[in-house]
């Protein structure tokens, strides 16, 4: 017999931090078993969307950045938010377009991942984009400084298999893209 699993019931709520790209709250939580946990943080962001964005001609468009929290340049999955009146589709286009010029082609949603529920409240949706291609010049923000790569399937998979990608919201739908379409091997059988 499988365990019942309760939620737990928030006591109160503050808000520690409201800004445009974080919003943190402390709850004071009592768990099914009666315990009191009187600092359980949450981190609250909108929800984000990545993508697989895959050319007329089969490179993958990656973008390549600085990241400062980790103090490193990354070569990523296109990615953002999710905007207020917007479908996640309609965020994952806006974002290919403004951050690399490409757009156009085929769209499905793949998957849904949290980053880390425990503690954070959003969702990301992963997209896969086909037969994408370039129809405008990059749009960023301010604060953006985007170079636009063009990868070839083995490059994407060998930067998953050396752990050369670190995002692990990014790396998430890159796996289960290539579970799913699987690279050959030299001998023509599928690895």
């Amino acid at each position: 017999m499988a365990k019942k699993i309760e939620k737990w019931k928030t006591l109160e709520s503050r808000y520690l931090i409201r800004r445009p790209w974080l919003t943190a709250r402390v709850d004071k939580v009592q768990l099914p078993n009666g315990t009191i946990n009187p600092e359980h943080y949450v981190l609250e962001y909108p929800d984000w969307v990545n993508i697989i964005a895959i050319t007329e001609q089969g490179d993958f468009v990656m973008v390549r950045q600085y990241r400062h929290a980790m103090d490193q340049v990354m070569v990523e999955l296109c990615a953002g938010m999710c905007e207020d009146g917007e479908t996640p589709e309609q965020s994952a286009r806006r974002e290919l377009l403004e951050e690399t010029g490409y757009g156009g082609g085929t769209w499905q949603e793949i998957m849904t991942i949290g980053q880390n529920p425990s503690i954070c409240d959003n969702i990301t949706h992963c997209f896969l984009a086909q037969n994408v291609h370039r129809i405008a010049e990059q749009n960023l923000d301010e604060s953006e400084d985007i170079e636009v790569l063009l990868m070839t399937r083995q490059q994407v998979y060998a930067m998953l298999r050396d752990n050369a990608m670190l995002q692990a919201l990014m790396a998430a739908p890159l796996w289960r893209y290539f579970a799913t379409h699987p690279l050959p091997d030299p001998s023509g059988s599928l690895s």
